[in-house]
This record gives structure tokens, C-alpha cells and sequence, in this order.
């Protein structure tokens, strides 16, 4: 009966740590929060080759964090037009681009991206373009998306199954600088 008593409790012990662990997914959301409030400078990667933001200076600025929301504005030069939503939703995290014009209407490309199929990586979190992508930009239908994060840096990466073609923005984490202007379309919470 002794015996029997040790294996429980043995097992229960390793039951309860195995439950208290953290889910990849839910690292990397609590790391990512640690910024909130904060801006980043960035630069594009040597491959990244888009004449759009070439030259311009580019920012993100982790202005708002929920328990299962983080807003990302991604500024280029003047304009402010992109946000990167990240929802955190039954251990996964999706990835949608909400597009907004000066007046902050939404730009007629907006709400597209995916959701990782999995928790991912505490470092890495990827996102293949989802059906309403699909319906709103059928030729985004094969983009990957995804976001790399670590104590130094902060990734956002595109490519196109297919394509050589590769976007990819650093930003370092380990210096803050001046926040930008809200978003086009920001309403304070």
C-alpha cells in the first residue's frame, strides 16, 4: 500500500508540473507584452528589395496589449497606415493587417492574414494566409507570414510560397525610441 501511495503521489507531482508548463504560444505572448507601450526602430533586410519603404524610416509601436489582443502600428516614413493584430485564441496566435486611410476608414485591402495551425515556437510564430484572405486576395492565397522574437530583436517576415522573393523588417528591442503618431484610424481604448 506504501508503494502504491508513493507511485500516486510521484505521478500526481509530475501530472501538476507537466499542467503548470507553458505552451510556446503563451511565451511568446508574454515576452512580446513586455513591450507594450514601447516603439523600435527598424530596417529592411538586405533580400528585401521594396521600393515602397526603401529609405524611409520604419517604426513599430506596441500601443496596445490585451489579455488576448496586442496592436502592432508598423510606420513607413509618413505613412501610418498598417497595424499588425495579433489575437491570442485557445493556444494559438493569428495574425491580422488592418489597412486604414487618413481618415481612418479601412483600405479596401484590409483584415488579411492567417493563424499559426499550432503553439509554434516561445521564438517563432508563423501564419499561412487563412480562407478570407484567400477570398479577399486571391493571389496572397499562398503568403506565409511570420514573427520572430527574442530578447534583441523583433522580425516581421512575407514571403510567397513559389517565390524567391522574401520581406523581412528588423526591428531592435534593445533600443527605445520616440513614439510615433497614433495610427490612421486609432481610437484610445
Amino acid at each position: 500500500m506504501r508503494n502504491l501511495f508513493f507511485g500516486f503521489t510521484i505521478l500526481s507531482s509530475i501530472s501538476l508540473l507537466h499542467a503548470q508548463e507553458k505552451v510556446p504560444s503563451q511565451v511568446f505572448w508574454e515576452n512580446l507584452q513586455k513591450h507594450c507601450g514601447k516603439a523600435y526602430s527598424g530596417q529592411l533586410a538586405d533580400h528585401s528589395k521594396n521600393d515602397d519603404f526603401m529609405g524611409k524610416e520604419l517604426k513599430m509601436h506596441v500601443i496596445s496589449c490585451q489579455p488576448h489582443e496586442i496592436k502592432i502600428p508598423f510606420h513607413v516614413g509618413d505613412d501610418h497606415s498598417r497595424t499588425w493584430v495579433l489575437t491570442l485564441q485557445d493556444q494559438v496566435i493569428q495574425l491580422k493587417h488592418d489597412h486604414r486611410h487618413k481618415d481612418g476608414s479601412e483600405d479596401k485591402i484590409t483584415q488579411y492574414g492567417g493563424t499559426n495551425p499550432n503553439p509554434g515556437f516561445e521564438n517563432f510564430q508563423m501564419f499561412p494566409a487563412d480562407l478570407e484572405t484567400h477570398q479577399r486576395i486571391p493571389y496572397a492565397s499562398t503568403n506565409v507570414w511570420w514573427i520572430t522574437l527574442d530578447d534583441t530583436k523583433f522580425t516581421y517576415n512575407l514571403q510567397r510560397a513559389g517565390s524567391d522573393k522574401k520581406f523581412t523588417v528588423a526591428f531592435d528591442l534593445s533600443k527605445e525610441v520616440p513614439k510615433p503618431q497614433d495610427p490612421w484610424g486609432w481610437k484610445s481604448e
